[in-house]
């Protein structure tokens, strides 16, 4: 029996304990690094009692907690700056009990920066001739460090030409033998050259093609990105690179252009940065496709000729889909949403000015007036006589009839001398002051929950704007003898003494 009671009071006791939430147990599981996946599952320490997990901040940071407890999180390598070297994130686990309890813990996080080596695209070709000097810059465009590290560039001695120098800036200077020149026509030559980024020293081998200009060739057209297909919307862009060469040299290049299968593609789009080097850029813009249409599709053909008419051609097609202007809209949406509020402000400040105006009449109804009262009878012939005073209170008064009635009257409220009882002042009041508070408590619940226009696009704010618009037009108006007339527009400045919470067009 003392077994059973000590077993009873153990258990209690174990329910009366917090649920705590459990994380791994191993020293340094918060420490992660940048592109390197972690998960783990959180827990409690009785599970049978959790309904769900969620997590409080990190969702913009690719954070994912579902329902059971499993987190999984890649930390971005552009999350921490590689001058930082670390960074400290911080996010709360919470947990969802079945009593309706929470219990949450904040979890900091401590993100590594990872070098990353810098990276080398497909060169344009260097292309030499016989015992002349020939120089080859490497693009800028081809090369990049994805963290944004400074970069070198460095030479690998063991498998460059006789005779070629590569400088620390990526620029290569060589002068073919009659023998090396020749040996190009049948024996293609990769120069290596190695990229290596600062301070952490990461390199990557990069290779150019090298090759003979022995003809009159024609120039050569790149684009980057290289992709032949675009699918845009109408308020999106396109933006292309277009690198030029020649074999002949680049002062054989004569002209670079496009042409376009749509009329609406400008030719300002294209612009010319340096005597090989295009950038295209445009976006179609919200009347680029008309509404009967869903897309339109445009053929784009880049060219360029040499000296010696010598042609080459790039076609990328491009397919504009048509989009809901977004930013019309916002605005439109504002205007609802500003205009409404306005229309609920000047009628609170009706109301106010009516509720003020109501009581100022009740009081003068509460306090009565002094009446001369005649009373005719018809009992026969009677005489009239103005009432006599018997003492100084002015509630009474006593009107003496001649030989048939004597009557005594109290003094008569205002409010029943000209037709109204000051009950019905009162109903007044109160049905003013009940439209007063729904309007200001509807006005402040439609202002706070479309502040932002992003919330202001789903299909619920018209019908919470119609639920506030039918509330301003309500039959109490005419109980009270109001109209919803127009008042004016009320300042931004104006309308947030009224509704606090009143968002801004952007």
């Amino acid at each position: 029996m003392r077994v059973v009671l000590l077993f009873l009071f153990l258990s209690g006791a174990l329910s009366l304990v917090a649920q705590q939430l459990v994380f791994p147990s191993q020293s340094g599981w918060t420490q992660l690094e940048e592109g390197k996946e972690f998960s783990f599952t959180v827990g409690l320490t009785d599970n049978s009692k959790v309904v769900r997990f969620s997590l409080d901040g990190g969702n913009d940071l690719g954070m994912q907690l579902d329902s059971i407890g499993h987190f999984t999180w890649t930390p971005s390598y552009d999350l921490v700056d590689r001058l930082a070297k670390q960074k400290e994130i911080s996010v709360i686990f919470q947990a969802e009990l079945k009593d309706g309890k929470r219990t949450r813990h904040a979890v900091n996080f401590f993100v590594t920066h990872v070098n990353r080596p810098p990276v080398v695209g497909d060169l344009p070709t260097f292309y030499v001739k016989q015992n002349t000097s020939s120089k080859y810059q490497i693009p800028a465009d081809y090369v990049h460090d994805p963290d944004g590290d400074p970069v070198i560039f460095k030479a690998r001695e063991s498998v460059m030409p006789e005779g070629a120098v590569m400088t620390s800036l990526g620029q290569i200077t060589w002068t073919p033998s009659r023998t090396q020149f020749n040996s190009l026509r049948t024996t293609p030559l990769d120069i290596e050259f190695i990229v290596q980024d600062q301070p952490d020293k990461a390199e990557t081998i990069g290779k150019i093609r090298v090759g003979q200009t022995q003809l009159d060739l024609p120039p050569e057209l790149l684009l980057v990105p290289a992709d032949t297909l675009w699918t845009i919307k109408e308020n999106e862009g396109i933006n292309l690179k277009i690198y030029v060469s020649d074999p002949n040299g680049d002062d054989n290049i004569d002209q670079v252009d496009f042409i376009s299968s749509n009329v609406k593609v400008p030719k300002s789009a294209l612009k010319e940065n340096s005597k090989v080097q295009r950038e295209f850029t445009w976006s179609p813009g919200y009347d680029f496709v008309d509404e009967a249409e869903k897309k339109v599709e445009v053929l784009l053909t880049f060219f360029a000729f040499d000296k010696s008419s010598n042609r080459v051609q790039r076609k990328i097609r491009v397919i504009v889909i048509d989009a809901e202007n977004i930013e019309e809209k916002d605005k439109i949406l504002y205007q609802k949403y500003f205009n409404t509020l306005a229309a609920t402000k000047n009628l609170i400040d009706l109301l106010d000015q009516n509720n003020e105006k109501l009581e100022g009449t009740f009081n003068r109804a509460k306090k009565g007036k002094k009446k001369r009262t005649i009373l005719t009878a018809s009992l026969g012939a009677v005489t009239g006589i103005s009432p006599l005073v018997l003492n100084s209170d002015g509630s009474k008064g006593v009107s003496v009839v001649g030989g048939t009635s004597v009557l005594t009257l109290n003094s008569l409220e205002a409010g029943q001398v000209i037709g109204r009882s000051a009950g019905e002042y009162q109903n007044r009041i109160k049905t003013n002051r009940d439209l007063r508070t729904q309007l200001q408590l509807k006005g402040n619940f439609f202002a706070r929950k479309y502040a932002l226009k992003s919330i202001r696009r789903v299909s619920e704010f018209e019908f919470d704007r119609d639920e506030l618009v039918r509330l301003l037009n309500t039959d109490q108006l005419t109980t009270l003898e109001l109209s919803a007339r127009p008042q004016g527009v009320p300042t931004e400045k104006e309308l947030k003494k009224t509704f606090t919470d009143l968002g801004d067009e952007n």
